[in-house]
């Protein structure tokens, strides 16, 4: 019997393991990385072990300092969580091997399966030999080999990209799991990624626990998920299952698993089999009123599972919460989470018909700061309802209601997905977010408005620090002088924003918005009459110029601008500026300065967050300056490169 458990991850995941560990009776241990010290997961265990050092390889895919954490410890029996060493047969072998619980399958059906060219040998699939592709295969598939969750994969539409992205998959690859094979497989366009959840124990039980639609993705990492897939035939889902179990069976399977396809019309071509929990895994468990994680535990101490799983009901969607900007090529954002809460979660309360519920699965808290070392997913949101339409609606109602200040999120973008017609219509598949991204990342109406109530609120709270109190925007400040409006000056999403006002004898007057009238100003609260409507603008002001403005249907992050910025902390034209923090993991070949360049090429590569970036030449001219060096960190906003553009240079000459 299982007492001390260990899970080798980090994040929402370790967060995930420990709560039903709680639940069990069972003690937990928490490792961490150095910019892990003092995170959520390793406040929620209760024992952690220091991982010295930060990049991965030297931290979450050690083994051996892991299976040292462990026996430090006290622990018994160790989880694997996802990613990472999760499907590493080698780690599986050291962790049975030192007299511990390996809370996963046998090490023999991670080797037969966590290999993806493995796998599909196994299930009679051969894979493209990468020297052999020709006009003919593309478009291609790049795919590691080890792991998941989207990294080490890339579409290669041209075959002169196909000897570069070979090279950027291995080297990600090798970052994100410590195997840097890849293979090359054909990409089949307007797919939908469906996936059977299987469960095995060791008694010759397996269950195929229905199926999930995993179609929204971005660079082939999922981010809505949702169970049952909708609009599949009873035909098909048992030829998935039946294709799942199978799997399972040929590798005398016992745990937990995935077996991932991607189906276009009727059929379905088999992708890949997990042999782990995936980050999904709360949609199936909402559907069939099931924990995972018990059951894991429970197969790996020998228990057998009942016949057959109970009877699903219901549907089940997750959206994963990313610090990234869509509208920015999804580059990650690190900095301080000030705030992340949603409508409070409302369980099923043994009515005889089960309602709506929210469940929320963080990996950070409140203060906690986001780096650029890991995996970019704050938090997941899930939601049960009887009905699809209830479950999506809802979903899309707590995000949009939600309250989350710090980094840029992909929290409008999650909405606006939920929201579009062909989601709601079960129309999807993998391009979705090729087609639709620009009209998804569209700028929000009323930043100007945002920018107003922002300037008002601290108008409101420089009179309350000056002892005005009790004033309000109607009446405080009003002198019986002319004097000069007000003026303010915000950053916004795309565009800067100057914002003017006077306090008067009739209140508080903007200028330049016809229709708006200033009803109240608080230093925390603005109302605002719009074209007759009032509405509550909540301002909270982070890190001294960081101000979030929420509103019922909307949320605004703005910067408080100088009046007079500073003439040093201009750049010049064509200053190619780091867009996160990171790692500068490569350069091109031959660049130096002197270069010519054309537009669009890429010239430098940042790591960050597990995942590789371009830096391109924003124009065709010369690279006049050189900055950014193999293994160099770098802060967002550092200077990496310049390019002088031809233009320019014509007009220059």
């Amino acid at each position: 019997m299982i007492e001390t458990l260990l899970v080798a991850n980090r994040g929402e995941i370790a967060c995930r393991v420990f709560r039903t560990c709680r639940e069990l009776g069972i003690a937990t241990v928490a490792v961490y990385a150095d910019p892990d010290e003092g995170a959520l997961h390793t406040r929620e265990a209760d024992t952690a072990v220091r991982l010295p050092g930060a990049a991965p390889a030297d931290t979450y895919l050690r083994g051996d300092l892991i299976v040292k954490a462990a026996l430090a410890a006290g622990a018994d029996a160790v989880h694997p969580g996802y990613g990472f060493l999760s499907e590493n047969a080698d780690f599986a072998r050291e962790v049975i091997g030192a007299g511990l619980t390996w809370v996963g399958p046998p090490p023999e059906a991670v080797e037969a399966m966590a290999s993806k060219t493995r796998a599909k040998e196994l299930m009679g699939i051969a894979p493209l030999a990468a020297d052999a592709v020709t006009e003919d295969d593309l478009p291609v598939l790049v795919k590691a080999a080890a792991g998941g969750g989207g990294r080490g994969m890339r579409v290669v539409r041209e075959l002169g990209a196909l000897r570069d992205e070979l090279a950027a998959a291995r080297a990600e690859a090798l970052s994100a799991f410590g195997d840097g094979e890849v293979f090359v497989e054909p990409y089949v366009e307007g797919g939908r990624h469906v996936e059977v959840q299987i469960l095995a124990d060791a008694h010759g039980t397996v269950w195929a626990l229905g199926t999930r639609d995993c179609s929204l993705q971005r660079r082939h990492q999922k981010v809505v998920e949702e169970a049952p897939a909708p609009g599949l035939g009873p035909e098909l889902t048992s030829r998935l299952e039946e294709m799942a179990v199978r799997a399972a069976r040929a590798t005398d399977y016992r745990g937990a698993g995935t077996v991932e396809f991607l189906v276009v019309g009727d059929r379905a071509h088999f992708l890949e089999m997990n042999t782990r929990l995936q980050v999904e895994h709360p949609v199936t468990e909402a559907v069939f009123g099931v924990d995972l994680v018990a059951l894991q535990i429970a197969v790996a101490e020998g228990g057998a599972l009942p016949p057959a799983p109970p009877a699903p009901r219901g549907h089940a969607v997750e959206a994963r919460l990313y610090a990234e900007d869509p509208s920015r090529s999804w580059a990650p954002q690190a900095g301080r989470l000030h705030t992340l809460s949603f409508p409070a979660a409302r369980p099923g309360d043994g009515a005889a018909e089960p309602r709506p519920w929210t469940r929320i699965d963080a990996g950070y808290g409140e203060g906690d700061r986001i780096g650029v070392h890991y995996d970019a997913m704050i938090a997941k949101v899930v939601v049960w309802a009887p009905t699809r339409r209830e479950a999506v609606r809802r979903l899309a109602g707590d995000l949009a209601r939600g309250t989350i200040h710090g980094p840029v999120t992909n929290r409008r973008l999650l909405v606006r997905s939920l929201r579009h017609p062909e989601f709601a219509a079960a129309r999807m598949d993998t391009g979705f977010f090729d087609r639709h991204l620009p009209a998804l990342t569209a700028a929000e109406d009323g930043e100007e408005l945002a920018a107003l109530a922002a300037a008002l609120a601290d108008a409101a709270a420089r009179r309350a620090d000056g002892g005005a109190a009790g004033t309000t925007a109607r009446h405080g400040g009003w002198r019986n002088l002319p004097s000069q409006p007000q003026v303010k000056r915000y950053r916004g999403r795309d565009a800067e924003h100057e914002v003017r006002y006077r306090v008067t004898r009739r209140g508080t007057q903007a200028e330049g918005f016809p229709g708006v009238r200033v009803r109240q100003a608080a230093p925390d609260a603005v109302r605002l009459e719009v074209d007759g409507v009032e509405r509550e603008f909540r301002v909270t002001v982070h890190e001294g110029d960081l101000i979030h403005v929420d509103t019922p249907t909307s949320a605004h992050t703005l910067t408080r601008l100088s009046r007079f910025p500073d003439p040093t902390a201009q750049r010049e034209p064509g200053s190619l500026l780091a867009p996160m923090p990171g790692t500068v993991v490569r350069v091109a070949e031959g660049l130096a300065p002197g270069t010519a360049v054309t537009a669009g090429q890429p010239l430098v590569w940042l790591e960050a967050m597990k995942m590789e970036h371009r830096i391109t030449a924003p124009a065709s001219g010369t690279l006049t300056a050189l900055h950014a060096a193999p293994g160099r960190q770098v802060e967002v906003g550092a200077l990496l490169a310049v390019v002088h553009a031809a233009a320019q240079e014509e007009h220059t000459s």
